[in-house]
């Protein structure tokens, strides 16, 4: 029996990252180093800090990792795509090109006997009504068809640069520190959704950049991911045992 894997949150060519060159070859050496050990990869959103996708052109860059995925997908590994807040314009190039899965919305499903709950996490149980109208505007069809009629020139820029800006704005240009269990919108989310869905085995997430690992129930268990920019953390399920795990350059053993 092969395992899954789940990562979150690479945010591949973001301008706010200095190590960014390092961090991809990390992720695909991690892929590479894991392809003989994976039935699925499931990456829950945010892989790319910026991706918008025109009838017939897509971002430069991402060479290595869009060459692994392909790689892994041309071998029999299944690999899982969600789209975040960062990659929500996906066309099928990630599909067509690159054998990718691609998932708009979350997922329920079954694996190796368990019930798995999976989303990227934006949006589930946070009431900020900022972020609530800038969700909304990126999702719409009629903004992307818009957004689409810009150069690429000027647009993919715009996005690179907004995503930077946004992460700039944070401290240190952080993610906010774990908020505590009352506070934080994704276990409050889960706990309530829990209530109807007591089948779930896992629930796992990424967006929020911490690493969470937290039993819910005597057969129910949360996790947040954390991220590829300074955790490069996973978590991964051989069919018994669900670990989550930071990687580390020549050690990874599951």
């Amino acid at each position: 029996m092969k395992n899954i894997y789940f990562i979150s949150d690479a945010h591949l060519g973001s301008r706010a990252i200095p190590h960014a060159r390092t961090q991809e070859r990390r992720l695909v050496n991690f892929l590479d180093s894991i392809k003989d050990k994976a039935a699925a990869v499931y990456m829950l959103g945010d892989m790319f800090d910026f991706w918008y996708e025109f009838k017939t052109v897509v971002p430069k860059g991402y060479t290595r990792f869009l060459g692994k995925i392909s790689e892994l997908t041309d071998n029999g590994v299944e690999v899982h795509f969600f789209i975040g807040n960062h990659d929500i314009w996906c066309g099928d190039y990630l599909e067509k090109e690159c054998g990718m899965i691609i998932h708009r919305a979350p997922l329920t499903c079954e694996i190796y006997g368990k019930e798995f709950f999976l989303a990227h996490g934006d949006g589930l149980g946070d009431d900020d009504r900022k972020f609530k109208f800038l969700r909304m505007v990126f999702h719409s069809k009629t903004l992307q068809r818009l957004f689409s009629m810009l150069h690429p020139r000027w647009s993919i820029d715009f996005g690179l640069e907004w995503a930077k800006h946004s992460r700039m704005k944070r401290k240190d240009g952080k993610e906010p520190e774990y908020m505590g269990e009352d506070k934080e919108p994704l276990i409050l989310f889960t706990k309530k959704y829990l209530k109807t869905h007591p089948d779930i085995n896992f629930f796992i997430y990424g967006h929020r950049h911490i690493l969470f690992d937290m039993m819910l129930s005597r057969t129910s268990r949360m996790m947040i991911l954390g991220d590829w920019i300074s955790e490069f953390s996973y978590a991964v399920f051989d069919g018994e045992n669900m670990f989550l795990e930071q990687y580390i350059e020549g050690e990874t053993q599951l």
